[in-house]
């Protein structure tokens, strides 16, 4: 007869008692990965077509500057914005939106206060949110830039404003406001306020069908020319919006014609015997915001005596017969939900008989 030792007798128990313990156990499924939310996962392009997947709406949301914070706004997604870039100053936005601007946590420089900045690197990749989005793209001269690649690492999706940040990419004329539509659908689509975006676009459609009807019968050649000034970015070589640009669909929706409509680009530097050249019918005095109405208007009228006297400007048939139109730069050059206001604004000018101002 065998017997067992003390401390056999123990590991022979332990042993037992494992083998017992590892037939009964269950091995727990390996999670699967959450389900999209409705209406999702939506594929968002950017420039180049390569596309960002987004299986849920975004909940924290950082923007470049006020041009798609402005968006978000007429979608009433304000509470999902955490941070913004170049954030506004008094008179950047419509009024009815002042309240929520100021709410808005600012990650950049004041954009009328000394050197303008947007969001640093640091600033953007810790600022917690899911989703950037982007007006203009990387603009030359800003160093610092986050790359999509480093924007990922941390979870943060970029999404480009198409209307602006991709208009120098077009392969043809912008005519029309399609871009800036999509812009918003596809927020609207993001944020989870896709009836409202659809409202918004609806709202401006019947702006310009108004407009449209109401030029629909003068003549492509008989359309006035318009040379967009741009007085605040210095008087020394004008810069132009080309074709590709948001501000020449602005003009031809308007029932107008961009002086420059035959350079196949974004913006571009002229020199003043380039206008002289073309002799304008109409000038948009393109100021950007100076802090409010009374503000602006001193801006427009200094930008007016410019033109009156520069010898380069002066005998133009535009000047000499007091051919302004007195819109701000921003609704007119950068993609969003006012460019059917200034296209009315603009048709109102242009054609006082045929679009009545604020029809």
């Amino acid at each position: 007869m065998f017997t067992f030792s003390r401390p056999m007798t123990l590991g022979l128990a332990l042993l037992a008692f494992a083998v017992t313990a590892a037939c009964g156990q269950t091995t727990a499924p390996a999670a699967k990965p959450a389900a999209p939310a409705a209406g999702f996962p939506i594929q968002v392009p950017d420039c180049e077509g390569r596309t960002t997947t987004f299986d849920r709406p975004a909940t924290k949301i950082v923007t470049s500057n006020a041009t798609s914070l402005e968006i978000l706004f007429w979608l009433g997604a304000q509470d999902l914005v955490v941070g913004t870039g170049f954030p506004p100053a008094k008179g950047d936005l419509p009024d009815r939106f002042a309240d929520a601007a100021a709410k808005v946590a600012p990650l950049g420089g004041d954009a009328t206060g000394g050197a303008m900045r947007g969001i640093s690197r640091e600033q953007l990749l810790g600022s917690g949110a899911d989703t950037y989005i982007e007006a203009w793209g990387a603009l030359a001269g800003m160093a610092d830039v986050a790359t999509p690649e480093q924007l990922a690492q941390v979870g943060i999706k970029r999404v480009l404003l198409h209307s602006t940040a991709c208009a120098g990419l077009l392969s043809k004329p912008l005519t029309d406001l399609s871009s800036v539509r999509a812009d918003v659908t596809r927020l609207g689509a993001l944020t989870g306020r896709a009836a409202q975006a659809a409202q918004v676009v609806s709202q401006m459609d019947a702006t310009l069908a108004k407009v449209g009807r109401a030029v629909a019968g003068v003549p492509e050649g008989d359309r006035p020319s318009v040379f967009f000034f741009d007085y605040d970015a210095g008087t020394d070589a004008p810069t132009v919006p080309c074709n590709r640009q948001i501000a020449n669909a602005v003009y031809t929706l308007a029932g107008a014609r961009n002086a420059f409509a035959d350079c196949a680009d974004d913006f571009k530097k002229i020199g003043w015997e380039d206008v002289v050249k073309r002799d304008p019918d109409w000038i948009q005095i393109g100021i950007r915001n100076h802090g409010g109405a009374e503000a602006d208007e001193k801006a427009f009228a200094e930008a007016e005596r410019f033109l009156s006297t520069f010898a380069a400007t002066r005998d133009l048939r535009a000047v000499k017969n007091r051919k302004f139109i007195r819109v701000r730069s921003e609704v007119t050059t950068t993609g969003g939900v006012r460019n059917a206001d200034a296209v009315e604004k603009i048709a109102s000018v242009v054609y006082p008989g045929r679009v009545p101002a604020g029809q």
